[in-house]
């Protein structure tokens, strides 16, 4: 269904053709071709667009849409639709939260959630909103701290710099977040400056099946009936925030051909790196994540069947990942693909031969293209002790707590520039909250995540390493994991509490099961990350600089930058697809929906979807397409007019989208929208939402 969280991927896609190498991608390096490109507020390409759809777009609308954008920190975007906070995203952006607030006895995700009144909009665990307001320069002053460094020395001169950037610019101010973005791979650093949400509520939340109807046979797929919705209201000192900064809710349906503009925060694409880079993807990186990717969503699906709670509590994770697998799955296809890498290897001999042309040039640049492709024999030689190691348990949230409580409480008292990075004082708000708020945790889900890890860690790494005798000891993954998630009181926030506040000492004196994993395993993960910073992260980012320097020299400021989950701006157009003789519309309506339903899963309608379907306007349009370029990370994000209307919140691309993530093929990459005309239809008639109505139209 989706455009995958930013956070729940790590490496690869889903089926696509040789077709987007021949296209597109040259414009990864090359400027952008019609209607590609994640572009940066402050870089938005205004003139070509306007001349491109004969508009208007001036930097009053740039501003408002901006303003009216928001990140969530669940790894999705959103964006403010009332003057009273409330924010429009995608269902599967909220539904940990829904997940969360539910029960044994009362299961939001499956019969969906809606507060009456502003009374009964719930606090959503760990979540944050934050809203972009200034974007600052900070190349020269990051890249002035890390001159002539090598090594692990260049990695933390590096991110000490920014964390004091990230300092300076928001101070102790508990409003503002700052973070220092990399673009183009190192060859600018920004501060981006945030207004910041702590409290974010949910308001409305559809049945699951309605959201997420056909499930993962439609997922990534069109024509599509996903009712993809949810809304978060914003509240600061206990009152929904004021927002006259928000976007005009279009009650109509949007029109073929018409203008689209996609305002969101695009988690991660890989279009800038090197060909190197994406051989060690193809063939290390994504088949070692697909199979451990795919054995857990069978422990998943078996639990799944063991009884209907153990289906309730495991909806979401399995839907997680379900979605990254075939997301993986499609990347991999992308980069087999003879004809795509070809191209990427024609992209990057023209690069160098504009190197090479210029003498200077040269001589500034060298050859960064070989030492990246150096590089790869030491991240193929560490990358499983990396990833098992230092990466730890995926969805743990019991590992995660006590390793942020470890790691935090071995951290906070240096340095800055002694730190692991995500530790700087600047940080440190955000990793409180998350740490600190309730959330329900399922032991019977923390045992299978635990048991997993360290049986895999021991099959990749062999019983008679180091570090798994140190993680095992003499006991068995599965014992372990059993004794240790019965044992731990880390579920407990105020457990999490006081550890946060006892720092070191009482996290050296702590007899947590879990807390003394963190603590055995905590020396061979430092040491692997030293190693990886050292001969992978440093000697890459440093020669990806010189090559973002290249690309400037010969492309200007025609290119843009790789997504890094900050807020972009993409252009396009309602429209449909041609593929191999067959044409997709560009939209589907309600009447498509009750007759692709056929009363079993993933087709199974949502009773009061059955019970209003002679109240419902079947030729309301539900779901559409457009040319914009997106990825993960954009799910949640406002499709937007030219006269600043919300028009829809894109939630998934087409199949051939999934090669986004290193390409761009307007001819046949579509962003996949739930329409506002839909929304607005579905809470009048099938919800009975009048008052949510009512705010969103202003009425």
């Amino acid at each position: 269904m989706t455009l995958p969280k930013f956070g729940v991927i790590t490496g690869g896609l889903r089926a696509t053709t040789g077709l987007l190498a021949c296209v597109g991608l040259l414009a990864a390096t090359s400027p952008a071709l019609a209607d590609e490109g994640m572009w940066t507020f402050d870089r938005f390409p205004t003139a070509k667009v306007n001349a491109a759809y004969g508009l208007k777009l001036d930097q009053k609308w740039l501003n408002r849409v901006q303003a009216a954008s928001v990140r969530l920190t669940s790894g999705c975007s959103a964006s403010l639709v009332s003057k009273s906070g409330l924010v429009l995203t995608n269902h599967h952006c909220v539904v940990a939260c829904v997940q969360d607030l539910s029960s044994e006895k009362t299961d939001h995700v499956k019969d969906g959630f809606a507060a009456v009144n502003q009374a009964e909009e719930r606090k959503c665990p760990g979540m944050q909103a934050e809203i972009l307001t200034t974007i600052t320069d900070l190349t020269k002053d990051v890249q002035a701290a890390t001159a002539g460094k090598t090594g692990q020395d260049f990695v933390r001169a590096r991110d000490a710099a920014m964390a004091d950037a990230e300092q300076a610019g928001c101070g102790s101010d508990p409003l503002f977040r700052c973070q220092v973005v990399s673009l183009y791979r190192g060859g600018q650093f920004k501060l981006y400056k945030f207004r910041k949400y702590a409290d974010v509520r949910l308001v409305f939340a559809p049945e699951f099946a309605a959201a997420f109807f056909g499930g993962d046979p439609d997922n990534f797929n069109f024509p599509r009936y996903n009712l993809d919705i949810g809304f978060l209201r914003l509240y600061q000192d206990n009152r929904p925030v004021v927002t006259p900064q928000h976007l005009t809710w279009a009650t109509r349906a949007p029109k073929e051909g018409e203008p689209t503009f996609v305002s969101g925060n695009p988690g991660s694409t890989e279009r800038l790196l090197t060909v190197a880079q994406l051989e060690t993807l193809r063939d290390l990186a994504i088949p070692v994540g697909q199979l451990q990717r795919s054995e857990i969503r069978g422990r998943l699906a078996r639990f799944s069947e063991e009884g209907a709670e153990h289906k309730r509590i495991a909806t979401d994770p399995l839907f997680e990942v379900e979605n990254a697998f075939k997301v993986f799955f499609g990347r991999q296809f992308v980069l087999n693909d003879r004809a795509f890498m070809d191209a990427k290897r024609a992209q990057e001999a023209e690069l160098k031969s504009k190197v090479a042309a210029d003498p200077a040039l040269a001589a500034d640049i060298g050859d960064p293209w070989s030492e990246i492709a150096k590089a790869q024999e030491a991240y193929a030689n560490n990358y499983l002790r990396h990833r098992q190691i230092e990466g730890g348990p995926i969805y743990s949230n019991l590992y995660d707590y006590a390793e942020t409580l470890v790691r935090a409480a071995q951290d906070r008292g240096k340095p800055t520039a002694e730190r692991l990075a995500e530790y700087a004082d600047v940080r440190l708000p955000l990793i409180e909250k998350q740490l600190l708020d309730h959330k329900p945790i399922n032991p019977e889900l923390e045992e299978l995540y635990l048991g997993f890890w360290l049986s895999k860690t021991r099959e990749y790494l062999t019983a008679d390493d180091d570090a798994v005798t140190a993680l095992l000891g003499k006991e068995s993954p599965e014992g372990l994991a059993a004794r240790a998630v019965k044992g731990s009181m880390l579920a407990d926030p105020a457990v999490r509490k006081a550890l946060w506040d006892g720092g070191l000492a009482a996290i050296e004196a702590s007899e947590d099961p879990i807390i003394q994993l963190v603590l055995r395993n905590d020396p061979a993960a430092r040491a692997v990350r030293r190693v990886w910073e050292t001969e992978v992260a440093a000697p890459t980012d440093r020669a990806a600089e010189r090559i973002a320097r290249a690309r400037f020299a010969a492309y200007g400021d025609a290119v843009y930058p790789d997504a890094t989950f900050t807020l972009r701006l993409s252009y396009g157009k309602v429209a449909g697809w041609t593929r191999r003789g067959v044409t997709f519309p560009a939209t589907t309506n309600f009447a498509g929906l009750y007759e692709r339903a056929s009363g079993a899963e993933p087709y199974e309608l949502a009773p009061r979807w059955i019970e209003a379907r002679d109240r419902v306007n079947p030729d309301t349009v539900y779901n559409f397409v457009t040319t914009n370029d997106v990825i993960g990370g954009n799910s949640g994000s406002p499709v937007v007019s030219a006269k600043g209307e919300v028009l829809g919140a894109a939630f998934d691309g087409n199949i051939h989208s999934l090669g986004g993530a290193y390409g761009y093929d307007g001819a046949i990459n579509r962003t996949v929208v739930v329409a506002t005309s839909a929304a607005t239809e579905a809470l009048s008639k099938v919800y009975g939402q009048t008052n949510l109505v009512k705010e969103l139209t202003g009425r």
